[in-house]
């Protein structure tokens, strides 16, 4: 019989491992990625990253500029990291301000029945207008910039949220400890505190993670489009719209590595979102 190498080893310990164990390696590989690229903007020196250098205009990628460098001799690897930095942060507080939407219509909407039909039409009021439009409508109104980006994303994904929310809340109510709580004259908000509120936290949780892909996206989409965050900013979405330009003369590492880094924090945070989901899942976690 063949003894095992170490890398077999390794190889078949790791497989060994219960689904729980997997689900937590790979979310804290995942947020260890995203965590440091956002800390990374603290170390960066911006002035330097953002001042011209002539002498470097549109260099192909190398071991020197991996991601190559501008019309403006910039840095490309540099100004990426500061791009998703930023994008990370607007997800981030877009989230937190989506959720605290969310949750409160979810709760409000136990309080009767007239209060959930309004909670129900202001919810399909949101949802059946154009996304884009509605974010580059709120951004406009916020005076734009990071400030209104933020109050615009922030404010217009919520709507996925409060649904299910609202859904997993009239499902609580028809429970018989409600009933009792109720008949034991128990207020709605002593009930919403002590029993509704507990058992919507895993759906509150995923619910934010799967929030911060949409965020980034809609941020870089009103970016690209000119309504998003101020031209000096090294945004993703700034990016790729000023890399348009000069697309068509061959540089293409201005768009490619960008939307490449862009595309990979969307789906960083989808696999955390998706893997969360699984931890909390009582039939996936026993597994």
């Amino acid at each position: 019989m063949r003894t095992l190498t170490i890398t077999e080893e390794k190889h078949k310990s790791f497989l060994n491992l219960n689904l729980r164990t997997k689900t937590l390696l790979v979310i804290c590989i995942a947020f260890l990625i995203l965590f440091s690229v956002f800390v990374s903007n603290y170390f960066i020196d911006h002035t330097a990253v953002l001042t011209s250098n002539f002498y470097n205009i549109n260099q192909p990628p190398s071991f020197e500029h991996l991601f190559g460098t501008d019309w403006m001799g910039r840095d490309m690897f540099m100004r990426t990291l500061l791009g998703l930095g930023i994008s990370i942060g607007v997800g981030a507080f877009a989230s937190i301000i989506s959720t605290i939407v969310a949750i409160i219509l979810g709760v409000f909407s136990s309080v009767n029945t007239v209060v959930d039909e309004f909670v129900t039409a202001v919810i399909d009021l949101f949802g059946s207008i154009p996304h884009i439009l509605l974010i580059i409508l709120v951004s406009l109104a916020f005076g734009g910039g990071y400030y209104g980006v933020v109050m615009a994303v922030g404010l217009t994904h919520w709507t996925p949220l409060a649904r299910v929310l609202r859904a997993e809340i009239k499902k609580i109510n028809t429970s018989e400890y409600i009933r009792l709580s109720e008949e034991f004259g128990k207020s709605k908000l002593w009930i919403a505190k002590k029993h509704i509120l507990p058992l919507i936290i895993s759906q509150i949780i995923v619910g934010v993670i799967l929030m911060f892909p949409h965020a980034i996206m809609h941020e870089a989409s009103i970016s690209f489009l000119g309504f998003g965050l101020p031209a000096h900013e090294p945004a993703i979405g700034i990016i790729l719209s000023e890399s348009m330009k000069y697309l068509s003369m061959g540089y293409w590492w201005l768009a490619f590595y960008p939307g490449l880094a862009l595309l990979f924090l969307v789906l960083l945070f989808d696999l955390i979102g998706e893997n969360v989901h699984k931890l909390l899942d009582p039939q996936s976690a026993q597994e």
